[in-house]
């Protein structure tokens, strides 16, 4: 990790926000749904680092609680989206030809459809909630990752040595169990840093247009929604959630550059 300083500060900023999440669980400096109407647009003190709001309510309490918010449901959206991507791209890489081109395009279809109005499409099914935003976001995302994974799946089915193992009479299960899969691990690992960076951003967009996290809960996309009125007034209450979006994007996008510079073999020569 001292070789590459993307994987440091990509490390160091996510493990902080992602320490400010499981924070939240036991502790607040106050109650983030707290009104107190003699404290509205209080500036920063020490009693309230970070201001309050136009409700009176504690910033820093809500962008910690927000932190969970988001990032519980960025975790969530990751996992669908390299589940999803693992298996169609591995299913599409050793598949007839017929079946891989099937897939390729379904693929090639959900990656031309936004995840926004995927999720429009889902909210009017099922009105707008968390679990809307998580399942349209990692859907999107996954077919990104599962166009990536059967380029590089293709990749490994070609190899001598899976070659090898299918003469010896290893089965397409197991050649995809002990070769496939394994050699995809660095890649899935970048994937799923950049599917995170990508779910933070789609997730605050959704919440920030309603479609996402529904009120009281906070969240940075509902904080920024809530305060944007004040832009001109009162420019640190949709300060502090913008930036705070803006540090978990670049702690993840860091993340994935640091983890492609230490896993991907073809950039050795630069190490």
């Amino acid at each position: 990790m001292k070789r590459s300083p993307s994987l440091v500060a990509g490390t160091a900023i996510v493990t902080c926000l992602g320490g400010l999440a499981m924070l939240s669980v036991f502790w607040t400096p106050y109650d983030p749904l707290a009104v107190d109407s003699a404290a509205r647009f209080a500036a920063p003190t020490l009693q309230h680092l970070l201001g309050t709001d136009q409700l009176g309510r504690d910033v820093l309490s809500n962008v910690i609680e927000g932190a969970r918010t988001s990032l519980l449901a960025a975790f969530a959206a990751t996992v669908i989206a390299i589940t999803i991507g693992a298996a169609l791209g591995t299913a599409s890489a050793v598949a007839p030809r017929w079946l891989d081109g099937l897939l390729s395009a379904v693929v090639t279809a959900v990656v031309a459809l936004p995840a926004l109005l995927l999720a429009l499409v889902l909210a009017a099914a099922r009105g707008p909630s968390t679990s809307t935003a998580v399942v349209a976001i990692g859907i999107a995302a996954g077919a990104s990752v599962a166009a990536v994974t059967r380029f590089e799946a293709a990749a490994i089915v070609r190899a001598p040595y899976v070659l090898a193992s299918r003469f010896s009479g290893a089965s397409t299960a197991l050649v995809v169990r002990r070769h496939v899969l394994r050699n995809l691990v660095p890649t899935l690992a970048v994937q799923s840093s950049g599917a995170a960076s990508i779910a933070i951003v789609a997730e605050s967009t959704l919440s920030y247009l309603g479609l996402g996290t529904p009120p009281p809960t906070p969240s940075w996309g509902r904080m920024l929604a809530a305060t944007q009125q004040y832009l001109l007034v009162h420019p640190l209450l949709t300060l502090w959630p913008a930036v705070f979006v803006c540090l978990a994007v670049l702690g993840f996008n860091l993340l994935g550059d640091g983890l492609r510079e230490r896993l991907d073999p073809t950039l050795a020569h630069y190490r």
